[in-house]
């Protein structure tokens, strides 16, 4: 029985980290390969451009299209190839991110990651989330390697809007329960094939889980400032390196499938992924049947800062009987990490665990009133 953890090459953190990137290019190419959106790109690149041409380091930059799809990965390796790139650098969210890893991963060369927002853990991960042009979740792509750098100028986040960050703690609320879901149920994970967790797994998801207790209201509430605090810092370490570390290595449950489940229904697209995934953390403890008192710990965070915890909040006020039969049948798709569960699960105890998720939060809104 094999364990694993998995982990970048190397993490850096801080406010005016960008201006670093070029010395650890330096280190892995000649020519790089920039890709971001253009809020992205109007945030870091002419500091990453500087960076890169202060320590002799080409670049060729190229829009990303917006979704992370096989296309969209499939253009971008064509144009590094025509471009002579050997170094690919990412710079945005996390569709641009898992798109930037898989293009290096096609052409065979290094990838530095550049989060300019706090919104998911895909930035340390050896996994690319592939959806279709349409941005229906298609599959995942498991990578060989992590990331060679992952580099977060939190100056740069803090300047987000907020909406991100508090997705970002959405995707990171779910890396504790998720893990520990895996460790009861000692099935191989899902991303490595290792089984069970490392215990260094399990530290790191639950320091990620009693981080964003601790500091997501603060960071909050610094980020709707621009400021950036130590509470802002913890934060962003806890979404983008602790999440990143916990999942991949603690392994994935019933709170991503959720959030697959609902991409099926076009009225979520507008939903940021954290905010899907966190009302997936709901009815994962509902669906396992979770101590009350664990759900109304969640149930508290989420509504400190503003997280889903009802249907309504995913922008589905009224939805059908069939609509969540749909997603609830998405969700526990043949190879959909809701199996890692230690029972077996189907569509029909999803749906129910949905809908009770959903009036849990419903009667949540009305307590606190």
């Amino acid at each position: 029985m094999s364990r694993m953890l998995l982990a970048p090459g190397r993490y850096i953190q801080g406010v005016d980290a960008i201006n670093e990137i070029g010395s650890h290019a330096a280190n892995m190419g000649s020519k790089a390969l920039l890709t971001g959106g253009k809020r992205a790109l109007s945030f870091c690149s002419q500091a990453i451009q500087a960076s890169l041409v202060e320590n002799k380091v080409g670049c060729h930059q190229e829009k990303f299209m917006g979704e992370s799809s096989d296309s969209e990965i499939n253009r971008l390796v064509e144009v590094g190839k025509a471009n002579g790139a050997d170094l690919v650098i990412c710079a945005g969210g996390g569709k641009v991110i898992d798109t930037g890893k898989a293009v290096a991963y096609e052409m065979k060369v290094p990838v530095i990651v550049v989060p300019t927002i706090a919104a998911t853990d895909a930035p340390c991960s050896a996994l690319s989330v592939i959806y279709t042009d349409d941005g229906v979740f298609s599959r995942y792509l498991v990578l060989p390697t992590n990331p060679d750098c992952v580099l977060v100028d939190t100056g740069v986040v803090a300047q987000a809007p907020v909406n991100y960050l508090v997705s970002g703690m959405g995707d990171a609320l779910a890396t504790f329960w998720e893990a520990d879901t895996c460790a009861k149920s000692c099935k191989p994970n899902a991303l490595t094939g290792a089984t069970p967790p490392t215990l260094s797994a399990i530290a790191l998801a639950r320091l990620c889980y009693d981080t964003l207790l601790e500091h997501g209201l603060q960071a909050k509430l610094a980020v709707e400032r621009k400021a950036v605090t130590p509470s802002v810092e913890a934060i962003v370490e806890a979404n983008t390196l602790l999440s990143g570390l916990g999942f991949e290595s603690g392994g994935l449950a019933g709170s991503h499938s959720v959030h697959n489940g609902f991409t099926v229904l076009e009225a979520s697209h507008g939903k940021l992924h954290g905010q899907k995934v966190a009302f997936g953390t709901l009815t994962q403890l509902v669906l396992e049947g979770r101590p009350l008192e664990d759900i109304q710990e969640v149930l508290d965070f989420c509504f400190s800062v503003g997280l889903p915890i009802c249907l309504d909040d995913l922008g589905l006020p009224n939805p059908t009987r069939e609509e969540i039969r749909q997603v609830a049948e998405a969700t526990t798709a043949e190879g959909e990490t809701i199996h890692s569960t230690w029972f077996p699960v189907t569509a029909s105890m999803v749906e129910a665990a949905i809908w009770t998720a959903d009036a849990l939060g419903q009667e949540f809104k009305k307590e606190v009133k």
